[in-house]
């Protein structure tokens, strides 16, 4: 994996990103050591090297249970809950594989992500007479969209199988000694993993909550570990900064934001990485947005969304960047066919393969957004699998920490998500709120 910044030079100079080397290599290091803000949050910093063979296998076998029961698994969360999962499995997954009559692996769908009543209904109605089962991932088992999500399910998947089969069916992801989801599973006898306590959701993907849907979906989830493995010993304190592209990443979007770039766009040409973007989003929203502080992120599908979104980046307001994914090869190819009409003018891409058409509209657009004012950085991975996602992944979380604290915030924590929560609990009328619901419908 690689990290071009030299496309932020006529913007920010290079001495200008060297001048925060040090400042990056002391908050990457307060990340090791454990000594800065929200340091309770910190075992995702080491965790990648320390997931254990048997750990593994230990998922791959629970995994195996609802590969061999289920048609289809319903992952319940929300937000790190399942964005990670999705991300992954999205990205390694035919994009049509729902349609194949020879497919071998589990339908992946998700819900507890929303509270929308015709998406639940028709979740239903897709369930109805198929062999499904569950994934509730949730650390207190009371987060409203998924707890809702999961007693429609599980009353929906028992009331279908029995309770007893129901028990084969349905894996907790949570805490390890207390809240309701713990509570209910160790009555019922789930199989359960564990959420551990200082690790954020946003940073989750590498414990059993992004770890064990990818195993269930199929696919490799010790190479994915062994991709983080290596980005985490590639970013540690003992990889100066000239060689750290975490440190590198986090000081670079720094600069720009100090040079008034307060819009970060992740820029895709790949439409299997769409929620690898939405990953990203809320990792560094969440994380950085404090304070009245933080580069608002922002993704975007390529090319696509050139044909929506491009006008505005290439002509509007430049307080935005762009950090380009470049996939270097395809995992297939597809060759444009010679026509003897050629009607549509297009016989010069004859003999060419389209992932050659992509990367000449890449490097096309990255010249003309540069050359219309905004800066580029490019992170480059060989291909789309396992192991280039476990780097990209620990590259990126990595660089998030850096980057919080450079900004001077806490990246762990998350004050403002419990602002609507207030608010709706109070509007639903829930018991101990009667306060903040008088309060608003005075204001109503």
């Amino acid at each position: 994996m690689k990290l071009s910044i030299e496309k932020v030079f006529s913007f920010v100079s290079e001495n200008t990103i060297k001048a925060m080397a040090t400042k990056a290599e002391q908050f990457n290091a307060l990340l090791e050591n454990g000594q800065g803000k929200g340091n309770d949050f910190l075992g995702w910093v080491n965790l990648p090297s320390s997931i254990t063979s048997e750990n593994i296998a230990e998922l791959k076998a629970a995994a195996e249970v609802l590969r061999s029961k289920c048609e289809i698994v319903v992952v319940i969360g929300i937000g790190g809950s399942y964005l990670g999962a999705k991300a992954v499995i999205d990205a390694l997954s035919n994009s049509f594989d729902f349609l194949l009559r020879d497919r071998k692996n589990p339908i992946m769908l998700y819900a507890g992500q929303n509270i929308g009543e015709d998406y639940l209904y028709e979740l239903q109605n897709t369930l109805k007479d198929r062999q499904f089962g569950i994934i509730n991932i949730s650390k207190s088992g009371t987060t409203t969209e998924p707890a809702i999500a999961f007693r429609i399910l599980k009353n929906m998947l028992e009331t279908q199988v029995g309770k007893e089969e129901a028990k084969q069916r349905i894996i907790a992801v949570t805490d390890k000694a207390k809240g309701a989801l713990r509570t209910l599973a160790n009555q019922e006898g789930y199989k359960t993993f564990i959420i551990p306590d200082d690790v954020g959701g946003r940073f989750s993907v590498l414990t059993p909550v992004g770890l064990l849907p990818i195993a269930v979906a199929g696919y490799d989830i010790e190479t994915l570990v062994k991709g983080a493995v290596d980005m985490e010993n590639s970013t540690s304190t003992s990889v100066k900064f000239d060689d750290n592209i975490s440190a590198i990443y986090a000081a670079t979007r720094n600069a720009l934001y100090a040079d008034g770039k307060k819009i970060e766009i992740l820029v895709n040409y790949h439409p299997k990485l769409h929620y690898f973007g939405e990953w990203w989003k809320q990792l560094y929203g969440e994380s950085e947005g404090k304070e009245n502080k933080g580069i608002f992120p922002a993704a975007v599908d390529f090319t696509t969304d050139l044909h929506s979104m491009g006008q505005w980046i290439q002509e509007g307001e430049r307080t935005i960047f762009e950090t380009v994914i470049s996939v270097e090869k395809p995992n297939n190819s597809v060759i444009i066919p010679n026509d003897s009409e050629n009607l549509d003018g297009l016989n010069f891409l004859a003999g060419k393969s389209v992932d050659q058409v992509n990367k000449m509209a890449e490097l096309g657009t990255q010249i003309a957004h540069v050359d219309g004012g905004v800066p580029n950085m490019k992170v480059t991975i060989e291909k789309i699998d396992e192991y280039n996602l476990g780097q990209m992944i620990y590259f990126f979380e990595r660089a998030c920490g850096i980057s919080g604290y450079m900004l001077e915030v806490n990246p762990f924590d998350q004050p403002g998500v419990e602002a609507y929560k207030k608010n709706m609990f109070a509007l639903l009328e829930k018991p101990g709120f009667e306060a903040e619901t008088k309060a608003i419908k005075e204001r109503l």
